[in-house]
């Protein structure tokens, strides 16, 4: 059978009778953040990971072995993330990992997976400037999510940029990206500034906002420090008809958590939204509200992850192995597959080409499609503005 169908067959999946185990349990790890900061968003991608595992398990496993997620906490702590991926991989003999957020998070996991030999499934959106062969990157390189943003933004004839981000290696990094790329196209960086991860006092960054008169203001702010930043701009009454905010981390759940009114009209870019109109999409959301309650929303990190496992299950597949050498060798030569966010595959840099998306915030919480680009992306790690010269080459 096709990969693609035993991957997006949602409907009929536990009605389907698992196969014979063909031996014990294999464990794979989910390491996510299920306190803290980052807590907003990591949860559902745990749940994501899990869904797809009991998905996997329904049909049978892998290899006719059923899967065994152990579940660690990251606590919204780059420090933590690496002694809870080390664990992992040392005294919870996992055979890959799903799981991190923040690219200080990441970072802190990479000499883990090095020392060890071990294989990360990364799922979310990231600054690039990195490329590791103990790493699956399948959220946005900065070609695929930032630099399209700025795009639609300079067609929609907006010329003066305000960047603000939480402090910390992704926001640094993508807004030096952006001010290359501003000044190439002879824009105007109106501002930058930046709060501690968690940060939750945004007056000064208002003050600055009100005496710079932006057209647009691009935000990396990262967990719930969204929640105080949109709450200070609407006290303030900088809302989205005034003064447009283009988040590159508020997805369908940071909305409703926040409250839809409070970020209604604004703008964000990722690979996925929860209102594509595809077979593969309605089938993957009535799933997860199957398993998490009919008022989840469904975000581009959880749909990241969810489609990390399939990956990997395909991939493992193909290698005939659980190794994580061989299974990452094998991942980089799988066809293009369908998915809820369209048909994906891997790149030879081990990151996923995919199709960029601009949403705006509608009162639902939902997004509206306005823009998409005009076909699939590949990946490119090093923005060849900020860091000429630099490529790719996993060994």
């Amino acid at each position: 059978m096709a990969f693609a169908g035993r991957f997006l067959s949602l409907a009929g999946l536990l009605a389907t009778a698992p196969a014979i185990a063909a031996g014990p349990p294999v464990k794979v790890g989910v390491l996510q953040s299920l306190t803290g900061t980052m807590a907003i968003s990591e949860v559902t991608v745990k749940n994501a990971e899990l869904l797809a595992i009991a998905e996997i398990n329904a049909k049978g496993g892998v290899l006719g072995r059923q899967l065994q997620a152990v579940v660690e906490d990251g606590a919204s702590d780059p420090a933590t993330f690496a002694q809870k991926a080390g664990k992992l991989i040392q005294q919870g003999g996992v055979v890959t990992v799903f799981g991190g957020w923040t690219s200080a998070s990441r970072k802190a996991m990479l000499p883990v997976f090095q020392r060890n030999a071990g294989l990360l499934w990364y799922p979310v959106q990231f600054e690039g400037n990195e490329c590791s062969p103990s790493i699956i990157y399948t959220g946005a390189q900065p070609n695929q999510q930032i630099v399209p943003a700025l795009t639609w933004a300079t067609a929609k004839g907006h010329k003066k940029y305000f960047l603000v981000g939480s402090d910390y290696v992704f926001p640094r990094t993508a807004n030096l990206i952006l001010k290359k790329r501003i000044a190439a196209g002879k824009m105007t960086v109106a501002g930058e500034d930046y709060v501690p991860l968690g940060g939750t006092d945004f007056s000064a960054v208002i003050a600055k906002l009100r005496a710079a008169k932006p057209d647009i203001v691009f935000s990396t702010l990262n967990g719930d420090s969204n929640v105080a930043f949109f709450k200070q701009m609407a006290a303030a009454g900088l809302t989205s008809a005034k003064l447009p905010v283009m988040s590159f981390s508020i997805a369908e759940q940071e909305a409703q958590a926040m409250g839809p009114a409070l970020v209604n009209g604004s703008y964000a870019v990722w690979n996925y939204f929860q209102s594509l109109q595809t077979p593969e999409n309605k089938a993957f959301v009535a799933a997860y509200k199957a398993k998490y309650g009919a008022k989840a929303a469904i975000t581009d990190p959880m749909v990241h992850g969810y489609v990390n496992v399939w990956l990997w299950k395909a991939a493992v597949e193909k290698a005939g192995s659980f190794d994580p050498s061989k299974v990452r060798k094998a991942a980089v030569t799988l066809a293009a597959i369908p998915s809820p966010m369209g048909p994906v595959k891997l790149a030879p840099n081990q990151s996923l080409v995919q199709r960029a998306y601009v949403g705006q915030l509608q009162p639902d919480g939902q997004f509206k499609i306005v823009s998409q680009s005009p076909g699939m992306i590949n990946p490119e790690p090093y923005d060849a503005l900020a860091f000429p010269g630099k490529s790719c080459k996993p060994a």
